[in-house]
């Protein structure tokens, strides 16, 4: 087990390295004046865009400028912002509220999501079945700000169960529960459709009816051997989804007026914050890539079969 943790982290290495400088590089050499504005809607002095531009490198050609960013990177530094401020900073205040919503989000899915699934392949065909899967259907096929301002209105403003909006900068788990709904609706469908159909080709598998054949109840022939078996390629989705919640939490956190990474990125786009994209970017990166690595380890526990030696 060691030896793969240490295998596996030796392989993260390139993936940083490719995907923070694609990043670095599509940020930074962007088309255009990397000053412009920076001074509001007045052109900036020749001083300031001398000192902007030395003070980022960009005069330097983007190898040098990325390797600058890499050792800074390997003391944990991740630049300042167009204002001075350390985006390092800066992310300490917004990626815990961000890593809260989309934890609840993914507790939601794989709560809801898995239960719904395991009904539905158990009792497939019957009313409950259809009933998720044009449930799901529909959750798919709707886009996530019409969802979000659908659940603000009718659960918050109507039926006063939920804040409209989330008015803290630490907000709380009650505060986050509706965007986390939200949030989580779409995968919702995806992990109940994607166990419904794993649960059902692995009760019609041989090694099922042989554990019945042999005197196993077939609870718990499904808890034991189905069960575990269809949860490899819904811990597979939920490990890739929680780095894109993370990532794409940008429209939620908008309606919800929540203060973290996603609307942090989507302002630092606006105004061409370099420093700001490429920061938190590469953090959402190093945390997909653990994600993952935790992910594969959970693979041995649910199917002793896997190795990972």
């Amino acid at each position: 087990m060691g030896t793969y943790i240490i295998r596996r982290i030796l392989q993260m290495i390139p993936v940083v390295l490719g995907a923070t400088f694609l990043i670095f590089a599509m940020v930074f050499a962007l088309p255009g004046d990397p000053v412009a504005g920076k001074c509001g809607e007045r052109p900036c002095s020749a001083a300031f865009r001398a000192a902007y531009i030395q003070k980022y490198n960009l005069d330097k050609p983007l190898p040098v400028q990325y390797g600058k960013y890499l050792v800074n990177l390997a003391k944990g530094d991740l630049g300042e912002t167009s204002n001075g401020i350390p985006v390092t900073e800066q992310l300490k205040l917004r990626v815990p509220v961000t890593g809260k919503l989309a934890l609840l989000a993914v507790l939601i899915e794989t709560g809801v999501g898995i239960l719904a699934g395991v009904l539905t392949g158990i009792r497939r065909g019957g009313f409950l079945d259809n009933l998720v899967l044009v449930s799901t259907l529909v959750l798919i096929s709707i886009p996530i700000f019409v969802v979000g301002n659908l659940a603000q209105y009718w659960l918050g403003v109507k039926a006063g169960w939920f804040p409209v909006t989330v008015t803290s900068a630490n907000p709380t788990v009650y505060e986050l529960l509706l965007p986390a709904m939200v949030l989580g609706s779409i995968s919702v469908a995806y992990v109940a459709r994607l166990m419904r159909t794993n649960l059902v080709e692995n009760l019609r598998a041989d090694y099922v009816r042989t554990a019945v054949a042999k005197g196993l109840t077939k609870r718990r022939a499904i808890g034991l051997h189905a069960l575990r078996n269809s949860l490899i390629p819904v811990v597979t989705f939920i490990g890739f989804d929680f780095g894109a919640l993370l990532a794409g939490a940008v429209v939620t956190e908008g309606i919800f007026n929540i203060p973290g990474i996603g609307g942090y990125v989507f302002r630092a786009i606006r105004v061409r914050d370099g420093a700001s994209v490429v920061g938190a970017v590469t953090l959402l990166v190093i945390v997909y890539l653990v994600v993952n690595l935790l992910v594969d380890l959970l693979y041995g526990l649910l199917d002793p079969r896997i190795s990972h030696e």
